[in-house]
């Protein structure tokens, strides 16, 4: 082995580069910051005060962790890094949204194969709007160059978000009943889920001259183009209704990967079954153009995609009007998909066949 020395960046990570990345994405991560943090980004840890828990009766911090999948294979074909971050805090901030908390603060861990710093600003600028979106400070992170394991143009990510929610107002699979309203709320596509499908279906095996050319269908945009939809952010049009009407929504549901048929279940005591009414919502374009490419049956797509529907409210019967009513003063529009009935915790389907039609 020779004397010479063989540095740190000669092994393939770029301090230097790291510190221009950190440099550039100061001003996104003071753009999410709420007046409960404490500090600034480069300490090893990050600080938030939760003083105004003094003010529950029970607080309880609610957690959660999720990456955005190969939905990044997509970004990286495109060379778009700037919604795969919005992504990021959505898989997050909308799964404990599901408890009814109020999501307080993200962390992101980015690995990288080789560090550039205005990609990494990129990348973070969409996880800083997507808190902006979800109203979570973003408090600290990781960048992490892994040379020699990683391609060098590859990255994956991951976060990490805490909430909390008072346990009286708590949102509770075990108070939902049958009778129940169930009210949908739309996705913007695909939103996260199911992508390995969509790229085996849509993009393995196409020419850059396909995967370019618009489709009518898709309302003009590129296949990969409608693919690379950011996750919608239900937080605030929720956490306006969880406010305005307490006690009216029991339960909810964040449709992610295993469709609605996987997901609407963890909503559900073993006394209750939703009965979803298929047809009573529309199939996004980017949607059923997956669906129609893989040639899936009704239930195979409901147990793959969102089909359409990101989350689902269960809502007492007798405050549905109202719910509805919020809903709309918060800027959605919301679907009527079906009801609570007595069963054993699953979801049933009324209407097959109408889904796709």
């Amino acid at each position: 082995m020779a004397d010479e020395q063989v540095t740190y960046a000669q092994a393939g990570v770029d301090i230097e580069e790291g510190a221009r990345a950190v440099d550039a994405i100061k001003d996104v991560v003071h753009s999410t910051y709420r007046p409960e943090v404490v500090g600034d980004i480069g300490g090893f840890g990050g600080l938030f005060s939760i003083a105004a828990a003094k003010a529950m009766d029970d607080p309880l911090l609610v957690s959660g962790t999720d990456g955005v999948g190969t939905k990044l294979k997509l970004a990286q074909l495109l060379g778009k890094h700037d919604t795969v971050g919005i992504d990021l805090v959505a898989m997050c901030a909308n799964d404990i949204l599901a408890t009814g908390a109020e999501p307080l603060f993200f962390l992101d861990y980015v690995a990288v194969g080789k560090l550039d710093a205005d990609a990494m600003a990129a990348i973070v600028g969409g996880i800083g709007e997507g808190c902006r979106q979800a109203g979570c400070a973003l408090i600290g992170g990781e960048m992490a160059e892994h040379p020699g394991v990683m391609d060098p143009d590859d990255y994956d990510l991951s976060g990490f978000c805490v909430g909390v929610v008072d346990r009286p107002k708590m949102l509770d699979p075990d108070t939902v009943r049958p009778g129940d309203v169930l009210v949908g709320l739309a996705s913007g596509g695909l939103h996260s889920n199911g992508y390995s499908l969509a790229r085996k279906v849509c993009v393995e095996g196409r020419t850059a001259d396909e995967l370019a050319a618009p489709v009518e269908a898709l309302g003009g945009q590129t296949v990969v183009e409608a693919l690379l939809t950011p996750t919608r952010i239900y937080v605030r049009p929720v956490r306006a209704v969880l406010d305005a009407c307490p006690g009216a929504v029991r339960a909810l549901a964040h449709i992610t990967g295993g469709g609605i048929t996987e997901n609407l279940n963890r909503a559900l005591n073993d006394g209750a079954d939703a009965v979803v009414e298929l047809g009573t919502w529309a199939v996004p374009p980017v949607v059923r153009h997956v669906c129609e490419a893989a040639h899936l049956s009704e239930a195979e797509a409901l147990k793959t995609f969102n089909m359409g529907l990101g989350l689902v409210l269960i809502v007492d019967p007798s405050r549905v009007d109202e719910v509805e009513s919020a809903l709309r003063a918060a800027g959605e529009e919301p679907l009527r998909v079906g009801r609570v009935a007595e069963g054993t915790g699953v979801v049933r389907y009324e209407n097959e066949g109408a889904l796709l039609a």
